[in-house]
């Protein structure tokens, strides 16, 4: 190659790489941007189902701890109980 036609191209050629890498920092911040909304939802989801877990274990304690009711039917009560709340989240 001749160096006399590279340089004039040279100005041309470091605007063009300080572009493509101010392009470049701006997708990966994009990326890392997305990652942390998903993680963030994701997390919000987790203490969601956790919230339940641990509602549905206290109910649980109290049957157990509670000799005053009949087991069985308290049982049955959560059953019917769930099975109307899973219905009503399903509805749109």
């Amino acid at each position: 190659m001749n160096l006399e036609i590279l340089i004039p191209l040279a100005p041309f050629i470091m605007v063009g790489f300080i572009v493509w890498s101010k392009h470049q920092t701006k997708l990966a911040e994009m990326q890392l941007k997305g990652a942390t909304m998903e993680t963030a939802e994701k997390a919000a989801q987790y203490a969601t189902h956790i919230r339940e877990l641990e509602e549905r274990v206290r109910v649980l304690e109290r049957i157990v701890t509670d000799r005053g009711y009949d087991i069985s039917t308290q049982i049955e009560a959560l059953r019917d109980t769930q099975r109307v709340e899973t219905r009503a989240s399903e509805r749109p």
